[in-house]
């Protein structure tokens, strides 16, 4: 049941806590072991676990506890896994060959399976057998099935005794299959509809445990006064912006991909003729030097509406607390995150496959549209901004459904799985 090469790389680019227990020491080294996988097929995945890892550090400062954050198969995979996180920018901008990936994969999961197992599985097992961990964590839907195997060998084999396991998926309105295997002590679901995926998968009621999506720990506390009152002023001049204008937020994520340029434009010239000089749009431009280039060139050709553009930041908790409204495309951190912020979200693109769930989360919630015609995406935003009654009742809808406590509920519950492990292990 080989596959050839090139389909192998399209079906494998698819791809309020109480104080705790005393921590229980290892009997290894003094420091229990967390192991958290991933792939970087996009950033929300590595973001995730680092948000983890941010958390338990917080919640066991002695620092008894290493974690450690593993793109396994770019590591430790052979061609052409090892080159999934590298092609994954390419199926972003040619959404087709991510749709085949990604339905076509649904039935090929047992060759999938038995695939990675002959030709990774003996690297994979070189890999956690040297790191021995006691609790492995999954944050991507490729990383289940062959490490679960993996650790079922190595413990049937004496070389080391199985680790706890957890799933965390990382998916927001909907998710792929692979990310549920039954064979998991714990699966961490964001929502409703995720949660009946893994149910169709077979996870059990004890298994699944649902909290909402792990994010950055500049979120990890919910906007007070969204909603309520306007933006700070304060913040939006510490941010280089106009302290009494409506603000637009537009991000194109880490990379800067999508319509990004053309939106801005559009929008901005939008503002300009509904609200002369009472709007602003902030363009997050991400590693998009060029799209940065080109809008720095053009806004001081559009009079009637203030433009900044900005490249990579690490304060976008920032800059949507000073927004009124946000454009982005519909990846399931950034749609978390504005939820916490109480900020109605326009959506301007989404990928094909899980992404589409997205998109009827933010809807079906009451705190956003979609479109991806950037003059559809303008005039909305343009009506919500002249509706400050709209605006605050999209910013309560977004609050609603916000999980800002939901990284440490999960850190704490994979600290005990930890400490379980540990005390099983110890006796």
């Amino acid at each position: 049941m080989r596959l050839a090469p090139a389909s192998l790389l399209l079906l494998a680019s698819f791809a309020a806590a109480g104080r705790l227990p005393a921590p229980v020491v290892s009997a290894r080294d003094g420091r229990k072991r967390v192991l958290m996988l991933v792939c970087d097929t996009g950033g929300g995945h590595r973001a995730s676990a680092q948000a983890l890892e941010a958390a338990v550090q917080t919640l066991r400062p002695d620092g008894d506890v290493d974690v450690k954050i593993l793109d396994i198969w770019t590591e430790h995979g052979v061609w052409p896994y090892n080159k999934m996180a590298a092609g994954y920018p390419f199926l972003c901008k040619h959404p087709w060959t991510w749709r085949l990936a990604y339905y076509s994969s649904m039935f090929c999961e047992l060759p999938w399976v038995l695939e990675t197992r002959v030709r990774n599985g003996a690297k994979f097992k070189r890999c956690i057998s040297d790191y021995s961990p006691d609790l492995v964590v999954s944050l991507h839907p490729l990383t289940q099935h062959l490490p679960l195997h993996v650790m079922r060998s190595l413990d049937s084999e004496g070389i080391l005794e199985k680790p706890a396991f957890a799933t965390v998926c990382t998916d927001l309105g909907s998710a792929h299959p692979s990310w549920f295997v039954k064979g998991v002590d714990a699966c961490f679901v964001p929502s409703d509809a995720v949660r009946r995926v893994a149910t169709r998968r077979g996870l059990s009621v004890s298994q699944i445990k649902q909290y909402g999506l792990p994010v950055r720990r500049a979120f990890w506390k919910a906007s007070e006064q969204r909603g309520v009152s306007e933006p700070p002023a304060k913040l939006k001049a510490e941010l280089g912006l106009l302290p009494d204008r409506k603000t637009v937020l537009v991000v194109g994520g880490g990379d800067g991909v999508g319509a990004l340029g053309k939106i801005v434009e559009t929008t901005a010239k939008q503002l300009a003729r509904d609200m002369p000089n009472a709007a602003q749009v902030v363009a997050i431009c991400g590693k998009n030097k060029v799209v940065a280039r080109q809008l720095e060139s053009k806004k001081l050709a559009w009079e009637g509406v203030h433009v900044e553009i900005r490249g990579f930041t690490s304060t976008i908790s920032d800059y949507m607390e000073a927004a009124h409204c946000l454009i982005t495309k519909a990846g399931p951190g950034t749609i978390a995150e504005a939820a916490i912020r109480g900020l109605p979200t326009m959506l301007s693109s989404h990928l094909p496959g899980q992404e589409a769930g997205n998109v009827q989360f933010v809807v079906d919630n009451g705190f956003g549209e979609y479109s991806p015609r950037p003059k559809k995406i303008a005039s909305t935003v343009s009506a919500w901004l002249q509706d400050d009654e709209g605006l605050r009742a999209k910013s309560g809808a977004a609050l609603q459904v916000a999980a800002p406590h939901a990284t440490r509920l999960i850190a704490v519950d994979l600290l005990e799985m930890l400490d379980a492990k540990v005390v099983k292990s110890a006796k």
